[in-house]
């Protein structure tokens, strides 16, 4: 056959010889298989990759493990007391005097150009303000027992949001985003820093709302499932029924048969490791499984408020039945944080909504700060009595503020567009004011503090640099901030 025969010319004789199927020597082989050895030098480590990303970096075993910080941080912990359905800021720690003044006039400037619901003039607050503590803070009388705290505390008056509606905002406020499914901001943090104990989860939420949201306000996205938060109950029940369920052994079957069982599927998953299959739904469901093991003895321990004293009830509001329910919230959320739980979040609500007086502000805010007050008092003095309020991050905040304009007669529409969140111990200053809102404090207007500013910001006395806390999804790095983000460093103590 002559090589004219054949494309690639006559002087490509290895290639002829290749195709009359000669033999061809090892280094003509080694060139030609290069490609080869590379696809599968690549094909390893994108396994190994995914091993690691499937829990985070480390395999399911440790997966939960403390991690160092980005850089040195403030606070050790958080605590994330949720008043769902938008507390208003007006009628609680943003005092304004004009409003007061100008009650039942016309609002002299333009209203958002999206609104939530139909509202008229002016609405001066029902409660009166005075000045607490050496730092002067102004707290309405709904607040009694939390304003004795004002000189530790750090309140943000500039906070504004993206979304009007109840279920956006939650999102907006727990994920960063309103459209789209993405970590909860407690997911970010357990899967940043992990937990001070393996035996408990690195995020546990106590009475979450299942409206609004719902599970994705706690949830990890395409995190790795064992940073996403451990319910305790949920905001339809009462906090005394609020425990971690489906961690309790199956009749019979003791520890050690438990322990054999976990350990089979373990060295069953890593013969399936070594053949190159890689499943992360399988790797998390190990992780949990795992982990359930071990909070069989932590948990309920962790979860028995009798080993309390009878003051310490007391000091948390448990011996009465208007204070009793967020109280034991409040009480087993330091329990938790004491025992090395990363990130705990308190939500203060019932089956649907609480703080969301569209109508009878007056009854309902009134009722809701009773339930409140004292327990967040209790566990603001009881975290430091304990040494522990230095280095764990206490936040208050609602979805949104309300509108200093009334609905109907007696009532508050929601404001994404300006309100006010305070945060407590954790290196923050004390008795410390940042941004504002306008004289009647509808629009934030100074030092503005957006949502993705704020989540910054609790990453970074976390200790974690928010444009680093990354996770690769999809071919993009995502994070909790997405591309926005500006810390308020002027808190920081």
């Amino acid at each position: 056959m002559s090589n004219n025969h054949f494309p690639y010319g006559k002087h490509n004789t290895a290639e002829v010889d290749r195709l009359r199927g000669v033999r061809i020597g090892r280094r003509e082989m080694l060139r030609q298989s290069s490609i080869g050895f590379g696809y599968l030098a690549a094909a390893a480590l994108l396994g190994e990759a995914s091993k690691r990303n499937a829990c985070g970096g480390e395999g399911f075993e440790s997966a939960l493990l403390a991690k160092p910080s980005h850089f040195p941080a403030k606070a050790k912990r958080a605590i994330f007391l949720f008043m769902k359905g938008g507390p208003s800021h007006l009628d609680t720690f943003d005092y304004k005097p004009q409003l007061q003044k100008d009650d039942g006039k016309e609002l002299p400037f333009a209203k958002p150009r999206v609104q939530f619901a139909k509202t008229g003039k002016l609405l001066g607050s029902p409660w009166k303000f005075a000045r607490h503590g050496q730092s002067g803070s102004y707290v309405s009388e709904l607040f009694p027992n939390v304003a004795k705290h004002v000189d530790d505390l750090c309140f943000i008056h500039s906070l504004h949001g993206t979304n009007a509606a109840h279920g956006g905002a939650l999102l907006k406020l727990h994920t960063g985003s309103d459209a789209f499914v993405r970590p909860s901001l407690g997911a970010w943090v357990s899967y940043g820093l992990g937990t001070e104990n393996s035996d408990l989860p690195g995020f546990v939420t106590i009475c979450p709302t299942l409206a609004h949201g719902g599970v994705n306000n706690w949830g990890s996205a395409f995190l790795p499932a064992i940073y996403q938060g451990t319910p305790l109950g949920n905001a339809s029940m009462p906090s005394d029924q609020a425990q971690v369920r489906y961690i309790k052994s199956a009749t019979g079957v003791p520890r050690q048969t438990q322990r054999e069982q976990l350990d089979l599927l373990r060295e069953l998953h890593q013969q399936k490791l070594q053949s190159g299959v890689v499943d992360d739904v399988l790797e998390s469901r190990l992780a949990s499984m795992e982990l359930a093991f071990r909070m069989q003895a932590e948990m309920p321990m962790a979860e028995d408020l009798q080993q309390e004293s009878e003051a310490t009830h007391r000091l948390y509001g448990l011996d009465d039945k208007m204070t009793a329910n967020f109280g034991r919230q409040c009480l087993l959320a330091r329990r938790l944080i004491e025992r090395g739980v990363r990130y705990v979040q308190v939500t203060h609500s019932d089956a649907f909504v609480q703080w969301d007086q569209h109508s009878d502000l007056k009854k309902g805010h009134e009722k809701n700060a009773k339930e409140v007050d004292l327990p967040i008092s209790g566990l603001l003095t009881d975290l430091k009595q304990r040494g522990l309020l230095d280095d764990t991050l206490v936040i208050w905040s609602g979805e949104f503020g309300r509108t200093p304009v009334a609905e109907g007669t007696n009532g508050r529409d929601h404001n994404p567009e300006g309100f006010t969140v305070w945060f407590a111990g954790g290196g923050v200053k004390g008795g410390f004011h940042f941004g504002s809102t306008d004289e009647y404090g509808y629009y934030a207007a100074e030092n503005k503090v957006h949502l993705h500013d704020f989540h910054a910001t609790i990453l970074a006395l976390l200790g974690l640099d928010h444009e680093k806390l990354t996770y690769r999804y999809a071919g993009r790095d995502f994070r909790l901030t997405d591309v926005h983000g500006e810390v308020a460093w002027d808190i920081f103590a």
